[in-house]
């Protein structure tokens, strides 16, 4: 019930309004988004590079109401490519298409992808695609693919609580698709998504072993200490190099898990938001686990 009211307030505009505009939360935001600038981003990667985790960065929105938005989109997120190039290389950019107006026009979108891709190709920037609600999950995959071929090291993340993922993962012929594999933190239908969340643990725990076993370099976001230990142990019974394979974690949560891992060898990468469109972004790490809900209600009525 508690999931189900912080993905609905998600998209409240005005719950929005209420919290965007509470000053007390200011250091809640400071714990999971790393600035409201790319200069902060970037500032933040490097600290965390120094500590042997790299960075994917996000910058913050998600769906447009009108292609001109698409368009200012896809500009943040060439200022983002070269940034990385420039400052920090080796880190990756994820990329939301809802921002660059699949739900709007696909094609449109699809072209949009298509020249962020060669641009971050071109300095050598790794575009790692998100995967959003379900109303947009076939054109993501279908926009994915268009790319791949091209850039192969392009990576798309995949949720274990949607279940049609096992059929989407092997309709892949090659190139065969990096992944990062995820839960899912959207509201979606019984129809189209596990609900129950152990049922969601253990198709994310099948995918990785199948992940581990037929694809390249999979990438598993996950801070579930079951799923961590699940992964470590299938790569090596079934002989895959710490070094191929990296987990993934959100900014800001579980910081001594992220760095006892560096410390051991194994990759990891943070998800690093960035931006002023804070809001929605926090309100789905509230329910991917509640209990962080606690910040908020620290952040709102502390003195």
């Amino acid at each position: 019930m508690i999931k189900r009211l912080l993905l609905l307030a998600a998209d409240s505009k005005r719950l929005e309004k209420i919290v965007s505009t509470n000053k007390r939360t200011k250091r809640l935001v400071q714990r999971f988004v790393a600035g409201t600038t790319l200069e902060s981003a970037v500032r933040a990667t490097k600290r965390m590079n120094e500590r042997n985790i790299d960075v994917s960065f996000d910058l913050l929105g998600e769906t447009v109401e009108r292609l001109e938005e698409a368009d200012a989109a896809l500009e943040g997120y060439l200022d983002a490519v070269r940034a990385i190039a420039e400052h920090c290389p080796g880190n990756t950019l994820s990329v939301k298409l809802t921002q660059l107006g699949i739900g709007l026009d696909p094609e449109a979108c699809a072209k949009h992808l298509d020249v962020l891709a060669e641009a971050a190709g071109d300095a050598g920037v790794v575009l790692e695609i998100d995967m959003e609600h379900s109303s947009v999950g076939r054109d993501t995959l279908d926009a994915y693919r268009r790319v791949l071929a091209d850039y192969p090291a392009t990576r798309v993340a995949i949720q274990a609580m949607i279940r049609r993922t096992p059929h989407d993962l092997e309709s892949f012929d090659d190139p065969k698709p990096r992944i990062r594999l995820v839960k899912g933190a959207f509201l979606e239908d019984p129809g189209v998504a596990l609900k129950h969340h152990p049922d969601v643990t253990e198709q994310y725990l099948y995918l990785s072993e199948w992940a581990l076993a037929n694809l390249p370099d999979p990438a598993f976001g996950t801070h579930d200490d079951r799923c961590i230990d699940f992964v470590k142990k299938t790569a090596v019974r079934l002989g895959v190099d710490r070094k191929d394979y990296e987990f993934q974690m959100l900014y800001g949560v579980r910081r001594d898990v992220q760095q006892k891992l560096a410390d051991e060898g194994y990759r990891i990468r943070v998800y690093l938001p960035y931006g002023t469109d804070w809001y929605a972004y926090l309100m789905r790490r509230m329910a991917e686990k509640p209990s962080n809900l606690i910040l908020v209600i620290r952040s709102l009525f502390a003195g």
